[in-house]
């Protein structure tokens, strides 16, 4: 039972670190339509940034901030001279976006140099709750609170707001929006910004998880969130939060029992997928986010 709880706390918090991930991706194709590859780019931009800013400043709350500030900056940029050119043309969004991540993962290395780096946790993090022999670390269950208070933070935002609406309504009907008199390209900017805060709030998140950072990662957690996204359906929040905790309780079991064919699991899991339902798991034909 011990194993059990562990390894369930673990793929829980491991899931919702890919859902910060994988739910920008999801925003930003559900309503740009955009393949976003470089979106890997910014998770490995906070990452490094918020590592730096917490050993700089020993607060881990500040790190966290400024992590968000920088990804959304880079986000800007990105959606600015790179994605703008490209709206409506998948192949062209690929490469660019490719090479828009090779350029992000690189140019961490003239900062910070091209070995990992060692991230500790906080220290009010530091530690493990006990229940009966059940030992449960606090960073995890930290990690937990916050992706669960983020996802219902993003559901509010599209399901109570007017900003929602809109949103909603553009992925829907883009040219009647424009028609109402809506700003569609300020909707398509701060949907991308929001993406880019929550890959950059996901890699500060994740590097005193891991405890290590490195440039290549964020090619790594791209094509894992890519996964997530088409498992759970393309364009639907629901979707990616229950395919992350998926792939990652999944990923946590498997890892323990079946070390060798836990790399081998999640494109498992989409192939499974894909061949019953297609449109991923709470996907539809034209779905809104």
């Amino acid at each position: 039972m011990e194993v059990f709880i562990n390894l369930l706390v673990n793929g829980v918090s491991t899931g919702l670190l890919i859902f910060l991930l994988a739910a920008g991706l999801t925003l930003i194709f559900g309503l740009m339509n955009v393949l976003n590859f470089a979106h890997g780019g910014l998770f490995v931009w906070g990452a490094f940034s918020g590592a730096w800013i917490f050993k700089e400043t020993n607060s881990f709350l500040l790190a966290i901030a400024g992590a968000i500030v920088i990804g959304i900056g880079l986000g800007w940029v990105m959606e600015r001279f790179l994605i703008r050119p490209v709206y409506g043309n998948h192949v062209r969004q690929l490469l660019i976006t490719l090479g828009g991540m090779l350029i992000l993962s690189e140019s961490i290395k003239i900062f910070w140099g091209p070995n990992p780096i060692r991230v500790n946790l906080p220290g009010w993090l530091e530690g493990s709750y006990q229940f009966d022999g059940i030992i449960i670390i606090k960073y995890r269950v930290f990690v937990i609170v916050i992706g669960l208070l983020l996802y219902l933070a993003l559901w509010l935002l599209l399901s109570r707001t007017q900003i929602g609406l809109m949103i909603r309504a553009g992925v829907m009907d883009k040219e009647m929006v424009q028609a109402l008199g809506i700003n569609v390209k300020g909707l398509f900017t701060f949907v991308f910004l929001l993406g880019a805060a929550l890959a950059a709030l996901g890699g500060a998140l994740l590097a005193p998880y891991s405890g290590v950072v490195f440039a290549e990662m964020g090619m790594q957690y791209a094509i894992l969130a890519f996964i997530v996204v088409i498992i759970g359906g393309m364009g639907s929040l629901q979707g990616s939060a229950l395919a992350s905790l998926i792939v990652g309780v999944a990923g946590a079991f498997m890892a323990y029992f079946m070390p060798d064919l836990s790399l081998a699991l999640n494109m498992l899991l989409l192939v499974i997928v894909l061949l019953v339902k297609p449109t991923g798991l709470l996907g539809e034909k034209g779905s809104a986010v």
